[in-house]
């Protein structure tokens, strides 16, 4: 269809402009920080009447584009135009037949964060067509950091069931909720890479400071298995690959495929600690305060993570990963 997902910009301290129909509307004013959605003043000019404008996307068949205040140079050089292959099965039966820019973040004046459009999607004659109303924010990457207290054995076989997680505690106005349990997570940068992302949010957010070759991309070992446990199983079959499989996309956690491109990489590590330090975490104050993040630390037992993180997907998708990823290695092992 159109190419790629928003990579995100992760910079909190930008003022953001928000475009919406032909009206661009912003005064001195307080605005939301996008990822922390805490009040923060701002100075920001105030321009109106903003003319349509409409383009074509020459890379897509003449894809024509609609937008108020958008130009094409600026849409096609965003990551979502540009870094996601198309579909094998978009140009037969269904086309992309046209796309309505209806609204648009801006993080810093040139920089896209967040994008409202609808595709119209359907096929050649028009008589079916698939559900197009997208929010556009990019991929995510969340951390699911087993802390292990020391004087646990490593060979004991029951050490996973003294093991804890860090959840983090912070305001999500969207959800309604100024105390949301979550697991620690963060937006990707267009230059970062996953696990350098995934990083530098648990230095932040936690205060831990942790090299990117001792984490453990849950999302992406899972992948492995599953594309290893199909090659077997069409090596002694006449059947076709499932549908999933045969596509392009990344290989991740949506947490909402109906309206939003966002994916998210689910990582973990594993750390031994002394057992005072788990009392000293919790309630600990985290993230980058000068910049609105009012994060407080959470410890839950790892065996209480479906009940404690059970309004987050993020910890239950990763709680399921990392049990099923355990399971499986020691089924290899034996």
């Amino acid at each position: 269809m159109f190419k790629g997902l928003l990579s995100g910009l992760f910079n909190h301290a930008q003022p953001i402009l928000t475009r919406s129909k032909s009206v661009f509307r912003s005064t001195s004013a307080t605005y939301t920080n996008t990822q922390t959605n805490a009040p923060t003043k701002t100075k920001i000019k105030t321009k109106t009447s903003m003319a349509d404008q409409v383009f074509l996307l020459q890379e897509y068949n003449n894809v024509p584009v609609k937008a108020q205040g958008l130009g094409r140079d600026q849409l096609v050089q965003w990551p979502p135009f540009k870094s996601r292959p198309s579909h094998p099965f978009h140009t037969n039966p269904y086309q992309l037949k046209d796309i309505n820019i209806e609204s648009y973040t801006l993080f810093t004046a040139n920089n896209i964060g967040f994008l409202k459009l609808s595709a119209n999607v359907s096929t050649a004659d028009g008589k079916s067509r698939l559900p197009g109303a997208i929010f556009l924010r990019g991929p995510a990457v969340a951390m699911l950091v087993v802390l292990i207290p020391d004087d646990v054995q490593p060979a004991d076989a029951d050490a996973l069931d003294e093991a804890y997680v860090l959840l983090t505690v912070q305001p999500r106005i969207p959800t309604g909720s100024l105390g949301f349990v979550e697991l620690p997570a963060g937006m990707i940068d267009g230059d970062s890479n996953f696990a350098g992302l995934a990083a530098k949010e648990i230095e932040e957010e936690l205060g831990l400071v942790i090299k990117q070759t001792e984490l453990t991309c849950l999302t992406d070992k899972v992948g492995e298995i599953r594309s290893a446990r199909n090659a077997a199983n069409e090596a002694g079959s006449d059947s076709k690959p499932d549908a999933a499989g045969a596509e392009n996309i990344p290989f991740a956690m949506y947490p909402s495929a109906g309206g939003c491109d966002e994916y998210i990489k689910i990582f973990s590590h594993e750390r031994r600690v002394p057992r005072s330090t788990l009392h000293e975490w919790e309630g600990k104050y985290g993230g980058l305060r000068d910049e609105g993040e009012m994060i407080t630390l959470k410890v839950v037992r790892l065996a209480d993570l479906w009940l404690e993180g059970a309004m987050d997907s993020k910890a239950l998708a990763a709680v399921a990963l990392y049990n099923k990823v355990k399971q499986w290695e020691k089924e290899q092992a034996s």
